[in-house]
């Protein structure tokens, strides 16, 4: 819900200032064009940001409810790394 509220608002409020520009500059559909494609950019460039942040967010999640499972990728990197030293 949050995802699709961003991306919409974004394209609302970039068609809104270019019909406010189209308006008062009699530009018609000029800025209107514009503004509604800047305000597409804007409403992917948050849904990529909320999407990296609910992503981190879940990873944290899953990483706190294995909760004391020592990582074990980890543990022979570092096993490896002293064998080798």
């Amino acid at each position: 819900m949050r995802i699709a509220v961003e991306l919409s608002a974004a394209i609302v409020v970039g068609t809104a200032i270019g019909i406010g520009l189209d308006r008062w500059l009699g530009t018609t559909p000029l800025f209107l064009i514009v503004f509604f494609v800047l305000g597409c950019g804007a409403g992917f460039r948050n849904v990529m940001a909320t999407a990296k942040e609910l992503d981190r967010r879940a990873r944290e999640d899953r990483a706190g409810q294995k909760g004391s499972e020592p990582n074990v990728e980890r543990s022979r990197v570092n096993d490896g790394d002293r064998d080798q030293g």
